[in-house]
This record gives structure tokens, sequence and C-alpha cells, in this order.
């Protein structure tokens, strides 16, 4: 917090956090998500399902499936605590032991807590050199502050370290500074610099602001600032840069282009498409399917349809919902 006239306001960091993504629009019928509160909740059928699809002769992956990506978050966590109090058991641990691949790991992520998830998932890019800039600034850059917060407090209690000073072990140079200050602890420029400059614009001013000057930046120049920033940075910080001005600009359109690359890797990335598809279901995901097809002609639906193989096929195509026409 900062003082102005005796009195407290949020940093200019906070505000910016305040803006990015899309968690407080909404759709006529609630939110943008593809995924909402069952209004048939039962919880105590539910655990039976499972307990069902888990005992029986084979394990029953659809109905697993069926029941995790029809219950919001909350709905999940209620399902996990009334199994253990039901079975002694730990529902999480149980469907570990019945699966495997990659749907295990997605119905590990559906039923972990999202800042459970946001953490682990932050965690594992800071100590992987080849996905840090990517990961780490699609969880800290659209994640709304109070998400932001509690995925902190979990990384700090999880591994025992402040996942700022992960960030400046892991990081450097302009890369660095952005985390920080996208995990409200700016690592101020010392003197004049271009690359201090650069993180201070693109860390301390409102989104909305940005767009603005995005735009008189294309009149002014004849080019994109995207352009400039190519031109200017290199590796880690060109990445970091062009990824925070894809999320000020258009969100759901920065999780499309994410999607479109994952489906697009020669195996496709299904942690990518798992981690996306999960944390934007009840946030923005009509968004950006409506974004996906625009862009590319062809439905999220259809290009999971066709890219996806495996047992984690359903979940995903459970996630997205539907095909856009």
């Amino acid at each position: 917090m900062s003082v102005t006239n005796g009195k407290m306001r949020p940093s200019l960091t906070q505000e910016i956090l305040s803006h990015l993504g899309l968690a407080n629009k909404t759709a006529a019928w609630g939110t943008l998500g593809t995924l909402r509160t069952f209004l048939s909740f039962s919880v105590d059928k539910d655990v039976q399902r499972l307990l069902r699809a888990i005992a029986g002769q084979g394990v029953d992956r659809s109905a697993i499936v069926g029941v995790l990506t029809n219950r919001s978050r909350e709905q999940r966590q209620l399902i996990s605590r009334a199994f253990q109090e039901r079975t002694q058991q730990d529902l999480l641990k149980s469907l570990q032991a019945a699966l495997s691949g990659s749907l295990e790991r997605t119905v590990v992520a559906l039923l972990q807590p999202a800042a459970h998830f946001d953490a682990q998932e932050l965690r594992t890019a800071l100590k992987t050199p080849d996905s840090t800039e990517d990961v780490a600034m699609e969880i800290l850059a659209t994640r709304s502050p109070p998400q932001l917060q509690e995925c902190l407090t979990v990384y700090k209690h999880n591994f025992q370290v402040e996942a700022e000073k992960d960030i400046e072990s892991e990081t450097s140079g302009v890369l660095r500074d952005l985390l920080l200050a996208l995990t409200k602890a700016l690592k101020q420029a010392e003197g004049p610099s271009t690359e201090g400059t650069w993180v201070l614009i693109f860390t301390q001013r409102n989104p909305e602001h940005l767009v603005r000057v995005f735009d008189q930046y294309q009149r002014c120049t004849g080019h994109e600032l995207e352009k400039t920033i190519q031109n200017i940075f290199h590796g880690d910080a060109q990445a970091a840069l062009l990824s925070l001005a894809s999320v000020i600009k258009n969100t759901p359109l920065y999780f499309a282009d994410k999607l479109h690359q994952a489906l697009q890797d020669a195996e496709s990335n299904y942690q990518v498409l798992m981690r996306i598809l999960i944390s934007r279901s009840e946030i923005d995901l009509l968004s950006i399917r409506a974004e996906f097809k625009k862009k590319f002609g062809k439905s999220l639906y259809s290009s999971l349809q066709d890219a996806v193989k495996g047992d984690c096929r359903t979940a995903l195509l459970a996630l997205c919902r539907a095909e856009d026409i």
C-alpha cells in the first residue's frame, strides 16, 4: 500500500492486477465460464457414484469424468471432504491409485483447490527453465488479486519458501522484474534504464490506459508495440513482455493463442490444455472459445477432438462443453 495525503491507497501493481482477466465479467446466465454450479447437486449420490466407479470390476472412467467435470470446484471440494468422512479414505489418493497417465493428472487438477494447483504449476515452472516465462506469466498475470494472494500463501506453506525468493533465484533481468512486480513485490530498477522503464510502464499502469497507449503508439509509429518489443528485447524478457501485452490487450485471445499452440505441438501439450481449460472453465472459457473460432476458423471443441488422444480426451471435451458453429 502507498500513502497519499495521509490516506492509504492500493499500489499501482495491485491496481493493474485488479483489472487483468475477466473474472468479474458475466454472461446472461451468470458467468462467461462453461462450468456452472450443478443445481441438482447431491454430495451423497456423487460419493456413491465415485465409490462404485473405483470399486467395481474395472474402473469406470466415464463415471468419474462425468461427476468431476459437471461440478464446480467448490462442489468438488465438498465431494472430496464427504468421501473422506464416509469412507475414511482420501478421494484424491483413491483416484490416483485407480487411474494413470493424462487422465490421472487431469483428475488431480480437478480435485485440487485452485490455489494449490496454481502454486504447484508455478513451482514447477520456476524450477523448469524452458517453461518459466510461459507458465509463470500466465498464472501471475491472469489471476485476480485474492486468487494470487492465496496462491502465494499456499506456495510458501507447501514449499517452505516465498515465491519471490524462488523468482529471484531462478530468473534474472526483465523477466525477474516483471514476475516480482506481478507478485506485488516490484524490484525497482536503479537509475535510468530502458529495461526498467518498460517494466514500470507495463506493471504500474491501468490496463485500460495501456490499451490506449498501445493504439496511440501504433498510430504514431506505423507499427504495433509488439514489433518494437521484438526488436529491443530477446529471450525470456521478450517473451514475457509479449505475453503481458497480450494479456492486457485481450485476455481470452491470449488463452486462445496458448491453446492453439498447445494443440499444434507434435504431441499435444496436455498440461497446458488441462491447466487452461480447468482454470478458466468457471471464468471466461466461453469468451476463449469465441476468440479461438474467430482467429483460427475452427472451434476449440473440434480442435480438441482431432488432436487429443487417450483417456483425458473426454474430460477436456466435457470442460470445453460444446461446439461453436
